[in-house]
């Protein structure tokens, strides 16, 4: 029987639906990015250090550290913890906020009601930043607390009675990666509050430049320096050259001062590169160049366009020279360890890059393999849904998001109860056996926070002692708030 043009046959709907089904397209839905996106912003209150605002929306949290610096007299309160312990680690928490920056210059426009948000996000990284690096002259400070003595302990950042050693960088004893990463944070930060805080901006590009002259004038790994203190922690196992071209890479663009051209220019940073992380920032800094090359037609930075397309064609899963795993769910997989912090801060590359390629109409070539813009925003959006829901498991590895997510994070504060609801201390060893080797649940819940993620069989055993895997960071929130963004942007809720 002929039918009406338009019209559908049941049999063929229910073959179309069932076709999507054995793709594993969810049912013609995705995820909802808007939630996420303010999920991830949201998760930064909770690894806040210092003394509350008002508007403290994670209200299971209150204050810690109200006396940070005062062994080296000085005030250190602020910032955040890093991950799921209490100590202050400023090279990750410069990553981060450098992340959270570059996100929001990128995708600001996208973010609707969480750019405010955002930018609250990146300030209280960045009015800590600032006093670590005003506070003494020729010194730069770099953390706070013991993390030997704070690794030993389980217990909320409201009851640490750990020693809180203050750790600095100076002339005598340089830190190029921790002070060029500093250097990155501020000035991307500067352009973030240009319009909107004109004075604070002022004051973060003018901090940025002289902590960015001391990284360059003082040559020296900061771990040589501070040894145990940061290893094997937050170790710089990379060097400080890939730092030196970061910083340099973001003061050309808050500056447009063509001495950081001529200095990241004569810097021999070529390695080639198949990471990104708070360790390793030289495909960042080629990715964050290029946009001169793709959107200016500058010349002078074509070098660094093709090292960034390099790094490209060693993620893309069909390039042959691709050098990536990927999972039989479709998660890149890069190391056993917190595997989810390359895949949201690659996935950040592999979105910024593509917006610049749509601005050029570029494209290029993985071998006989062409690349548009396409193809790497289809990888994003891949990894970020994996990471929401669509995974094997149908697990969220973003918590509070969804039905299914992560209850035992490994983390202090979320799991034991909140001063709130159990206002007696609970000490440095009083957390191990009530609440750390517990089977149940965490009391409280860390929104927004990305966890360290699946194996590399897609397995997850939601399990708090299993650190590599349950435990979240601020540097994997921080580089999948770009890619939210966009796809928030994108696609209707």
């Amino acid at each position: 029987m002929a039918m009406r043009k338009g019209a559908s046959s049941p049999c063929l709907l229910f073959l179309f639906f069932f076709t999507l089904v054995l793709l594993g397209c969810p049912s013609l839905g995705h995820p909802n990015y808007k939630d996420a996106l303010a999920k991830s912003l949201l998760f930064f209150q909770g690894q806040r250090s210092g003394r509350l605002p008002a508007g403290q929306q994670m209200t299971w949290r209150s204050n810690s550290g109200l006396s940070d610096g005062s062994l080296a007299h000085v005030d250190l309160t602020g910032g955040y913890y890093d991950a799921g312990d209490n100590v202050k680690f400023n090279f990750p928490m410069a990553f981060s906020t450098t992340m959270l920056s570059w996100g929001t210059l990128e995708y600001g426009k996208r973010m609707g009601p969480q750019l405010q948000n955002s930018r609250a996000a990146i300030r209280w990284a960045t009015d800590y930043l600032i006093k670590c690096a005003t506070t003494t002259p020729n010194t730069l400070y770099v953390g706070v607390g013991d993390p030997t003595a704070d690794h030993k302990c389980w217990e909320r950042p409201e009851d640490m009675d750990t020693v809180r050693t203050v750790y600095s960088v100076s002339p005598r004893n340089p830190g190029s990666d921790v002070a060029g990463e500093t250097a990155a944070a501020l000035a991307a930060a500067s352009m973030v509050f240009r319009k909107v805080d004109p004075k604070y901006s002022r004051l973060l590009l003018a901090t940025a430049k002289k902590v960015m002259q001391f990284a360059m004038q003082y040559r020296g790994a900061y771990s040589d320096s501070l040894g145990s203190a940061v290893c094997p922690f937050y170790c710089s196992y990379s060097g400080y050259k890939d730092e030196l071209l970061w910083g340099a890479a973001w003061l050309w663009r808050a500056t447009n001062d063509a001495s950081y051209l001529n200095f990241l220019q004569s810097l021999g940073a070529n390695d080639a590169s198949d990471i990104f992380s708070w360790d390793n920032k030289l495909a960042g800094a080629r990715v964050l160049l290029s946009r001169r090359a793709l959107i200016g037609n500058d010349k002078r930075v074509e070098s660094f366009k093709q090292q960034a397309e390099d790094f490209m064609c060693r993620i893309l899963p069909n390039s042959p020279s691709s050098s990536t795993s990927y999972t039989q769910g479709g998660l890149m997989f890069k190391l056993a360890q917190s595997n989810l912090q390359y895949v949201t801060s690659i996935t950040f590359l592999l979105s910024t890059y593509a917006k610049y390629m749509t601005a050029s109409k570029h494209t290029f070539n993985c071998g006989s393999v062409r690349v548009s813009s396409a193809t790497l925003r289809n990888l994003a959006k891949q990894q970020v849904d994996y990471i929401l829901g669509e995974n094997p498991l149908k697990m969220s590895y973003m918590v509070g998001f969804g039905a299914n997510f992560p209850k035992r994070i490994h983390h202090r504060g979320a799991s034991i109860p909140s001063k709130a609801s159990h206002p007696e201390a609970i000490g440095c060893d009083s957390g191990f056996q009530s609440f750390f080797y517990t089977s149940n649940p965490n009391p409280n819940i860390l929104t927004g926070a990305i966890v360290g993620g699946p194996n590399q069989n897609d397995g997850f055993p939601d399990d708090r002692t299993d650190y590599s895997h349950s435990e979240p960071a601020t540097y994997i929130n921080a580089a999948i708030v770009g890619p939210l963004a966009y796809l928030a942007g994108s696609y209707s809720s």
